[in-house]
């Protein structure tokens, strides 16, 4: 549901090496790229955009592993 959100939002903040076209929903960021510093940056915009705040317990490789899993914590979090 909120995966072409996610993805706008990774090609505007993502600076990956790899194209986000190219990303299948349960690809893996780190392999694409992504750092820490990145993940930061994604973290702060993709709270902005969907007026949520991220709570400790999400704050993990895993949750920032894929475009899919980023999708899935957006969606618990905004219901």
């Amino acid at each position: 549901m909120y995966h072409d959100q996610i993805r706008n939002i990774i090609a505007s903040h993502g600076r990956l090496s790899v194209d986000i076209v190219e990303l299948k929903d349960d690809s893996d960021l780190y392999d694409a790229g992504l750092t820490s510093l990145i993940t930061v940056n994604l973290l702060l915009a993709i709270e902005d955009h969907f007026d949520v705040e991220f709570p400790d317990e999400l704050l993990s490789r895993r949750t920032f592993q894929s475009i899919g899993a980023l999708a899935e914590a957006v969606e618990d979090l905004v219901e």
